[in-house]
């Protein structure tokens, strides 16, 4: 039988965005204000106006030489387009959008800085920067990335999920999670013919645990410690949620969370049961094998 691994609630969350800009912004609060009532929808609408209205999201504009360099390899990395690139190497000021909220539903900290820095960027038509990522986030994905009115929203849109080659095979992370206050996902030797079906389960299981921890986050109620199952069921509507989209049938299996702190906690994930091959036998249990998709 599983057990709960206990997880530390920060204090508090931070969400921050860059607008490359080729002049100074003449008043950032008020185009700001103007843009999101423009181009956002409530109930998000309401939310990011409040945001701007109190201590808890700021604008900073100075002369770009003021802000620490932006990667300009991680953003080409990353999906950059060029004329991005170059604008944001050119770019006089930088106007940073930077909120904070505490941990739980809403995400208001990435919403509200987003949702600001997107409106603004579109505004001027000037590259928005994500600076978590960072990655270079065009007009249509941040308007995409945003809660519709019912606060849904697809976590593919808050995620990366990089890999890197190994001697004994791939090397998994996710880059999102920690945005709402949960260590980033991990796995280790994945074989080099399960890298896409197996990104396809982080993917799923992020989500579930998402969902897990901010069950155990009410609204108003902010505890020290949290605890998940260190057994996790995913399945193809976990996969299907990541991505925004419905799946009807409920095939899940279950992996095993392992807490390892250090510098940067991370939850490694492993099969729930040991055994040679299992990495390949959870998939085919969750996907079907190759043959099976011809």
């Amino acid at each position: 039988m599983g057990q709960n691994l206990t997880l530390p609630v920060p204090e508090t969350l931070y969400g921050t965005y860059a607008v490359a800009l080729p002049t100074p912004i003449a008043d950032p609060a008020g185009l700001s204000h103007d843009e999101v009532t423009r181009r956002t929808r409530p109930p998000l609408r309401d939310l990011v106006l409040g945001m701007l209205d109190s201590p808890m999201l700021t604008l900073d504009q100075r002369p770009a030489g003021d802000f620490p360099p932006l990667p300009g390899e991680l953003l080409a990395a990353y999906g950059a387009d060029p004329s991005d690139l170059t604008a944001i190497a050119g770019a006089a000021h930088l106007l940073a959008v930077s909120a904070a909220y505490r941990p739980g539903r809403p995400p208001a900290h990435e919403w509200s800085a987003r949702a600001v820095a997107g409106a603004v960027g579109a505004a001027l038509t000037a590259p928005v920067i994500d600076v978590f990522t960072p990655r270079v986030l065009p007009a249509g994905h941040i308007e995409r990335s945003l809660p519709g009115p019912d606060g849904a929203f697809r976590l593919t849109d808050w995620m990366l999920l990089p890999h890197t080659s190994g001697p004994r095979g791939f090397f998994f992370t996710t880059k999102g999670l920690a945005r709402f206050g949960l260590p980033e996902l991990q796995t280790e030797n994945v074989p080099p013919a399960l890298v896409e079906p197996w990104g396809r389960l982080l993917n799923g299981l992020a989500r579930r645990v998402l969902d897990l921890w901010l069950d155990e986050l009410p609204a108003g109620e902010q505890p020290l410690v949290v605890d998940i199952p260190e057994i996790v069921s995913v399945g193809l509507r976990d996969i299907a949620a990541a991505q925004g989209t419905d799946e009807p049938m409920r095939r899940e299996v279950s992996v095993r969370l392992r807490l390892d702190t250090g510098e940067t906690p991370v939850l490694t994930v492993r099969p729930a049961e040991d055994g040679p091959d299992r990495l390949e036998s959870l998939c085919a249990a969750l996907f079907g094998t190759p043959e099976s998709h011809r």
